[in-house]
């Protein structure tokens, strides 16, 4: 008499979410391995000359450096919490059409805005996938609480933080990122339905 056992298996269930988590580990590990070097040629996004193609892939780049491992940590255990969930709702393509746009559109700024600012890190990113979860639940003409309450909380506090603290932090990211997220969240389950 033979049983049917299934096993448990491990299932790469989120090919985006995780392929970028991987991605964000590998670069901590070439920072150390270079003692810094690799951070500061593709890792991080800050005003360099527009002939360099290095400045370029900087503007993407920056979202998969972070300063060390507890940056690292704090920003891949949302990313990881909330990722999957996304990714099975939007897709693989719209994660990476956000996660692409929120690089895009924070290292414009940085280059921009801030010439003497080194930017890395993916919290920029975070933020967004915080405000996109708060839309699962939209409806027809219907805005949720929850989005408002996220919204309120989370951008609030980065206001905050940037006008009253000095912590070494771009809260513009933040609520650049959560922007993003927002409108994205908005249109996608708008007009998308």
């Amino acid at each position: 008499m033979s049983k049917n056992r299934k096993g448990l298996k491990i299932s790469y269930n989120s090919p985006v979410v995780l392929g970028f988590s991987i991605i964000c580990l590998i670069a901590l590990f070439l920072d150390g391995i270079t003692h810094g070097a690799s951070n500061r040629m593709v890792f991080s996004v800050y005003r360099s000359s527009l002939v360099s193609p290095l400045t370029y892939i900087r503007f993407f780049g920056h979202i998969f450096g972070h300063a060390d491992w507890g940056h690292l940590v704090g920003n891949m255990t949302y990313i990881l919490l909330l990722g999957p969930l996304l990714e099975e709702k939007y897709g693989k393509t719209d994660m990476i059409m956000i996660i692409a746009i929120t690089a895009l559109v924070t290292g414009l700024i940085n280059f921009i805005f801030f010439p003497h600012v080194a930017l890395l890190g993916a919290s920029g990113i975070v933020f967004a996938f915080i405000l996109l979860s708060s839309f699962t639940g939209f409806q027809d003409g219907k805005i949720p609480l929850t989005f408002l309450l996220v919204a309120v909380i989370y951008i609030g506090q980065q206001i905050y933080n940037g006008i009253f603290t000095d912590n070494n932090i771009s809260e513009l990211t933040h609520i650049i990122g959560g922007l993003i997220g927002s409108v994205f969240g908005f249109v996608e389950n708008k007009y998308k339905r």
